[in-house]
């Protein structure tokens, strides 16, 4: 793979000004249909087509991306490429229009490489629910690569894309970037358009960016964001330098500060080698001038269960759109032309959907009902409430310029021992939901290694403060070799 395309640390390299665009992604759609991670779904041949272009217009084309071969996870739309969310029930759905970003993305010259393997309807944090069989991770191939972007991240892992897109509704960018040791960047809620993701939980998802260093994961959250009419969640880059000028009245007096969430460290069992990669890379961030302090959200408690309510319940709702009718999956042929609309709908969601995605629909259908949305559904919405004061108070009464927690509380696993242990599997998200279920941005950075694994520390910023904990990664990664790790793996 390394004789494919430079990856380096300080940003993308420029393969089109040097080598033959076209040879390159030929090479690299060979290693790719190789199979080894099963990281990928659908490989696009046409982006060959593509990278001749390229070479065509290399004079006078010009892109922040030009040439550079990116990967996207199966739950983003793309024109006349089979999108199916990893599951039975959208294969052979080729979708008539372009997601947003993708628009943004080749508008830059890049080349869509193909489509990313992914747990089913990103419900799960180990890919291993997709219907097309589990990715595998890239540093020891019987462990799981996280979920549910883990297609996305063990592709740029391996050097099979440059970058990937991931989707994040509560943890499925950081997560598998945690486990395959790349950066995975989840922008704020609405930084990014969300039009063309098929959706799982509206309320809590976006779409991050996902690279071998910092900067490039950067640069292509930059080329994504800004404001879409077709999203009406989505902000304009101008009202969000508004928010920013806002918060930093008087940051550039005083040092950068971190928080350091230690009581949810301290009740869920984080591992302790985990523990000691996140401690040591605090204080090597305290020995580059980082002033940190220990501190606690009183309601961050509740934020798993309040998150499991609110994702599962809107679930329930937006999948209830698949029947199997208008696309995706059909199963005419074994029906008996005499059962009602409801045996059909039943017959073909039954067939067409997998395990996990099944006991999300019941379990939010169940939330949701009457006698119930009261007590389950109403209440998670209040706990919301409290624990998006919880972390606003901690910005603007301490002063912090991002909050630090692992990304996981363990190492990667191995395939198979969490497939069938549905509660194990959710209490993994612990740091990773309150995130999401307050809209805002956070980061994932190597910060160690054990047993040959990486390890994951995430930074939590102020809303639409991504340069924030942007800046304080690049000061760690430029002081530390973790990340240049992963570009010596393939």
């Amino acid at each position: 793979m390394r004789g494919c395309f430079e990856r380096g640390i300080g940003g993308f390299k420029d393969v089109v000004d040097n080598k033959d665009t076209e040879e390159t992604i030929s090479k690299l759609i060979d290693e790719i249909n190789k199979n080894r991670l099963n990281a990928f779904i659908t490989v696009r041949e046409e982006a060959i087509d593509d990278a001749r272009k390229v070479d065509k217009d290399k004079g006078d084309k010009k892109g922040r991306l030009l040439g550079m071969p990116i990967a996207v996870k199966d739950n983003i739309s793309t024109k006349g490429t089979e999108t199916t969310c990893a599951s039975k029930i959208l294969k052979g759905y080729v979708p008539p229009f372009d997601a947003t970003i993708i628009d943004k993305l080749k508008r830059e010259g890049a080349i869509i490489i193909g489509k990313t393997n992914m747990d089913e309807f990103a419900m799960g944090s180990t890919t291993e629910t997709s219907f097309f069989g589990p990715t595998l991770n890239p540093w020891k191939n019987d462990k799981v690569p996280g979920g549910s972007s883990g297609g996305s991240a063990a592709a740029v892992a391996a050097g099979e894309c440059i970058a990937a897109l991931g989707t994040d509704t509560g943890g499925s960018v950081r997560c598998p970037a945690s486990f395959c040791g790349v950066v995975g960047i989840k922008p704020t809620y609405g930084l990014v358009s969300r039009y063309g993701l098929i959706a799982y939980a509206n309320s809590v998802e976006g779409i991050g960016s996902m690279a071998a260093s910092v900067k490039d994961a950067e640069t292509v959250l930059d080329i994504i964001s800004g404001k879409d009419p077709n999203d009406s969640t989505s902000i304009s880059l101008e009202d969000r330098s508004n928010i920013i000028n806002n918060h930093k009245t008087e940051k550039h007096k005083r040092k950068r500060k971190i928080g350091v969430l230690t009581t949810l460290f301290n009740d869920n069992g984080t591992d302790k080698d985990v523990l000691k990669c996140v401690w040591d890379a605090i204080h090597r961030l305290e020995s580059l001038g980082i002033e940190y302090e220990e501190i606690d959200l009183p309601n961050i408690r509740y934020a798993l269960p309040s998150y499991y309510i609110i994702a599962m319940s809107e679930a329930s709702s937006n999948l209830a759109r698949f029947d199997g009718t208008r696309y995706g999956l059909s199963l005419d042929e074994s029906l008996d032309v005499n059962l009602d609309w409801d045996s059909t709908f039943s017959k073909v969601r039954g067939e067409g959907f997998g395990k996990e995605v099944k006991r999300r629909i019941l379990m939010g259908t169940f939330a949701l009902s009457a006698g119930y949305y009261g007590r389950y559904y109403l209440k998670a919405l209040k706990i919301r409430s409290l624990i998006i004061k919880d972390f606003n108070d901690a910005f603007d009464k301490s002063g912090l310029d991002a909050i630090v927690t692992p990304t996981m509380p363990y190492k990667p696993f191995n395939l198979g021992d969490k497939v069938d242990d549905p509660v194990s599997m959710y209490l993994s998200d612990i740091f990773t939901v309150p995130v999401n279920l307050t809209g805002l941005p956070s980061l994932n950075i190597t910060c160690g290694f054990s047993e040959g694994l990486p390890i994951g520390m995430q930074m939590i910023g102020k809303a639409f403060c991504e340069s924030d904990i942007i800046e304080i990664a690049k000061i760690y990664e430029s002081d530390t070799n973790y990340q240049k790790k992963v570009l010596e793996l393939f």
